[in-house]
């Protein structure tokens, strides 16, 4: 089976039709769970501040409306408050007030601002998307509503919203790597999370993921899994063409039962001390025994890249939006021309992308992919300082800080690659 990453891959940023403006969104993770169900990726997300500028740009024409979410902290900055929703209707944009612990007064002065719809928080169930409903039918609040929905708050009730597992099947086997174009970028955190999401993305059915560290020197698989380094492993690198898949089974370990990981060595080892026959008996050993082989790349091009690129399906390069991941991505991309390798099968990943309404980030973004003659359709976010904790504490983001929106971004990343895997397998 082969996949490339263009097949695998085929989406583009959506086009922000709404946004959240709050003091701090990730408070409200219920309503960042019900706008993602509602829009996708088709929404960003703004403090009062930011929200104030924002609004009386031309792009804030393109919105269709903002959720504004405030609680009792946000009392003493109601005028901000009412100035917010003041310059939304200016542009004709609805809204949309979710208050928790706000009380009756603030929020009667809130509503009648011109406020479309209210809905309390903690979010009842569908009461978000009901409330989308109303306000795209044109049923919004009148006066008196405003006015009755103030001592109603008090009453909602406290459900959140259901959890919506994917439902996936089996896949076929396949390999994807991961190798960064400038240390920091996220290359092992990409690899280890998307293999971990990959191996959980269905509770029934889920394919079996083998994740290998092929950083010879510096992986650090072990370190974000919590893992120990063996040192059967080098045996089993120095000696792949003469070993059986016995051997290969007997260096893997397993992280909560569900994830087999294959460490890098416990010492540094020169990178040219395996070859590409070596790689290659690697690979065939894991891919007779997974569905999928998630591939931890070196930064260094080595004379075994060659054969990871050509035998993955899609071969996932991670950069940031700054000059030396354009200038090493520039170096790798002509390293693989001079060499006539599979470039189609190179997808750019990049990380700690600007927020869904930094026009000037996105601008930069659309320029740093021009001048590469890349598209950069997976856009992750800044995962914060909850990714080195995760990592510190050796557990996958999914595990520790399952609302983190990087953590979001690649289980959605996962579930994409599942999906374009039953795809092909049922077209095969």
């Amino acid at each position: 089976m082969t996949m490339s990453g263009g097949l695998a891959l085929k989406s583009t940023p959506a086009p922000i039709v709404a946004c959240t403006i709050a003091r701090d969104v990730q408070t409200f993770d219920l309503l960042i769970d019900d706008i993602e169900a509602e829009l996708g990726e088709a929404w960003g997300d703004l403090n009062f501040l930011e929200a104030q500028a924002f609004l009386v740009q031309p792009e804030a024409d393109d919105l269709e409306f903002v959720a504004i979410a405030v609680d009792d902290e946000d009392e003493p900055d109601i005028e901000l408050l009412l100035r917010v929703i003041e310059l939304a209707k200016a542009r004709s944009v609805k809204v949309i007030l979710i208050a928790e612990d706000v009380s009756p007064p603030t929020l009667h002065r809130l509503l009648n601002a011109g406020a479309d719809d209210f809905v309390p928080y903690p979010l009842p169930e569908r009461a978000f998307h009901q409330s989308l409903e109303r306000i795209r039918a044109g049923n919004t609040l009148t006066a008196g509503q405003a006015d009755a929905a103030a001592p109603a708050q008090a009453q909602a009730p406290q459900t959140a919203a259901p959890i919506k597992p994917a439902t996936t099947g089996r896949g076929d086997r396949v390999i994807f790597a991961v190798q960064s174009m400038a240390g920091g970028t996220g290359a092992t955190t990409l690899a280890t999370n998307l293999a971990w999401e990959l191996a959980t993305i269905d509770k029934k059915a889920s394919p079996s993921v083998c994740l290998i560290d092929l950083d010879l020197q510096f992986g650090s698989v072990s370190t974000y899994l919590d893992l120990t380094r063996r040192d059967v492993v080098f045996e089993v690198l120095s000696e792949a063409q003469n070993m059986d898949v016995d051997a290969f089974k007997q260096a893997l370990q397993s992280y909560d039962g569900k994830l087999s990981v294959f460490t890098a060595p416990s010492e540094i080892l020169p990178l040219d001390i395996v070859g590409p026959e070596e790689v290659g008996a690697l690979l065939d050993f894991a891919q007779s025994c997974f569905d999928i082989v998630v591939v931890d790349m070196p930064s260094t091009i080595v004379q075994w890249t060659e054969t990871v690129l050509n035998r993955s399906d899609v071969y996932f390069a991670t950069l940031e939006l700054d000059m030396r991941s354009a200038q090493n991505t520039l170096r790798f991309i002509k390293a693989l021309q001079a060499e006539d390798l599979p470039l189609d099968k190179v997808h750019y990943v990049l990380n700690r992308a600007p927020r869904g309404l930094d026009m000037g980030g996105k601008a930069r973004v659309k320029r740093l992919a021009e001048s590469l003659g890349i598209t950069l359709n997976t856009q992750l976010p800044d995962g914060t300082r909850q990714v080195t904790q995760t990592c510190d504490h050796g557990v996958p983001l999914a595990e520790m800080a399952r609302k983190n929106p990087l953590r979001k971004d690649i289980a959605k990343l996962a579930k994409t690659l599942h999906e374009a895997i039953k795809a092909e397998a049922a077209a095969s």
